[in-house]
């Protein structure tokens, strides 16, 4: 017989978190015990290449509310946060980073704020204890998400966030390839509010998001979320016809008007180029998009599990 469904879960995805893992579950262990000794806590392991596995194994044998899973391969941040909304069983789910700047003693204030009628509480980061490269970045990223995506994304607010039974269940029926947790939560649009929390800084290391890897993430996420690159890529297109043709009529006029002879082969070559450039861009833009939805089609599953420190089938 399966057990009673915990009052809280707690979803932390991890990666090369081996030296703060001990002190992330005793500080989420006395945040929690305030609400309801009736929690649990899941850890999924992402393939760091430390020993954040071994400390999990650990943990879990010490302490039976905690639950660890253990990715085949580095799969990405969402997926490990999937891969927690799916195996976590609580009325109510916190998600939270595990480098501690997501502070587990702020989980009492978003539990709190959720007992008074919001299915998502978000955690939103009033200053960032980021460094100014990172916060450029990150603000940045969700500017560009916002406009793009067409969804007014708050950036002051990562995944740190309490939700309700009902927005899991919902989430778990989405399982489109390319995900960013926030966007398909946003999305479902149930009601949310946020509250400020004080953002800590990290426990150690620096950051795995690289100015790189949060591009990437951004036109991926992009795409996943809106057409409006293509929309874009139409209007471009007739805005550059429209000034083509005015300037051809602006040069017939002046030969048949005033004589001027039509010259100009470098500009010619020039404007070749740059057409030519365009046109490949816009074609590589509707690549992208056909490459995806080949990707979707393959319905292949988001992440496989290597290992967990309980029975996947309860």
């Amino acid at each position: 017989m399966k057990p009673t469904r915990p009052l809280i879960s707690i979803v932390v995805p991890v990666y090369k978190a081996e030296n703060c893992l001990d002190e992330l579950y005793s500080r989420l262990k006395l945040a929690l015990e305030t609400i309801s000794p009736d929690f649990e806590i899941v850890l999924v392991e992402d393939c760091g290449g430390d020993g954040s596995w071994q400390v999990i194994e650990r943990l879990a044998k010490q302490d039976s509310r905690v639950k660890g899973i253990q990715f085949s391969r580095n799969f990405g941040q969402h997926y490990g946060i999937t891969a927690g909304l799916d195996y976590c069983d609580g009325d109510w789910v916190v998600v939270m980073d595990c480098d501690l700047q997501d502070r587990p003693e702020e989980i009492p204030r978003l539990y709190a704020k959720a007992q008074e009628g919001f299915d998502i509480v978000l955690a939103r980061r009033g200053q960032r204890q980021d460094p100014l490269l990172k916060r450029f970045t990150s603000w940045l990223f969700y500017k560009l998400f916002s406009y793009l995506a067409d969804m007014e994304y708050d950036g002051e607010t990562g995944n740190f966030r309490i939700m309700s039974r009902k927005v899991v269940e919902s989430f778990r029926k989405m399982r489109e390839q390319l995900r960013f947790f926030g966007g398909l939560v946003q999305w479902m649009g149930f009601p949310t509010t946020s509250i400020e929390v004080q953002h800590a800084e990290r426990h150690e290391g620096q950051s795995s998001y690289t100015f790189a890897k949060l591009w990437k993430l951004a036109a991926e996420t992009i795409i996943a979320y809106s057409d409006k690159p293509l929309r874009l890529a139409v209007r471009f297109g007739f805005i550059m016809a429209f000034f083509a043709f005015c300037y051809g009529v602006y040069t017939l006029v002046l030969a048949a008007v005033y004589g001027v002879p039509i010259l100009g082969w470098s500009s010619l070559i020039v404007s070749l180029y740059f057409i030519g450039g365009v046109i490949i861009a816009l074609l590589g833009i509707i690549g992208i998009y056909l490459g995806k939805t080949f990707d979707e089609s393959k319905k292949r599953p988001l992440y496989l599990v290597s290992r967990a420190t309980f029975d996947e089938h309860d």
